[in-house]
């Protein structure tokens, strides 16, 4: 396979690289005293809007972002070269990578925003905290769903394309 075939990949392991930056970064702020009283003054890791952002936002920037681009783009690199067949679908192949790009990033930001935003409101009593709720459920659903739909679509190809280098000669 010559190596310009594999240039495509690069932007899964940037994306991994970009990802764990951001979940590492993640993980630091919130170790600051500060940081951490006010994170735990809102229900943070157990209940409460706090843990959207500890551990739910921290732990899928890492393992979504980070770790499950990393798993995407040497399962891309290893199936061709395993198998000796091409990956089932490119098409496929780029909206996994676009689709779990975009939803990592909405599904991120949704949590950070509504944790920081429902705690804010939950330390002022302020009784807006139930709209917010029930804007945050409708918007965590959509973000979840796009990077379901990014994950879904890898684990599709590749087994389709394992299926097609087992039960084809």
């Amino acid at each position: 396979m010559p190596e310009q075939s594999n240039r495509h990949l690069i932007k899964f392991l940037a994306a991994s690289l970009i990802f764990f930056f951001v979940g590492s970064m993640h993980g630091v702020v919130q170790l600051i005293p500060s940081v951490r009283a006010w994170l735990d003054s809102i229900g943070s890791p157990y209940g409460g809007p706090g843990h959207l952002i500890d551990p739910l936002a921290h732990a899928h920037i890492n393992l979504i972002g980070g770790v499950m681009f990393l798993v995407m783009a040497v399962s891309y690199y290893l199936i061709p070269i395993l198998t000796g067949k091409e990956i089932w679908s490119k098409k496929l192949m780029d909206f996994s990578f676009w689709g779990t790009t975009i939803g990592v990033i909405c599904f991120y930001s949704t949590l950070m925003i509504f944790g920081a935003w429902m705690g804010e409101l939950l330390l002022a009593s302020d009784p807006k905290i139930d709209e917010v709720k029930a804007i945050y459920g409708p918007t965590v659903a959509v973000a979840a769903t796009i990077m379901g739909l990014g994950l879904w679509s890898f684990l599709l190809n590749g087994l389709m394309s394992l299926k097609q280098a087992c039960c084809k000669s």
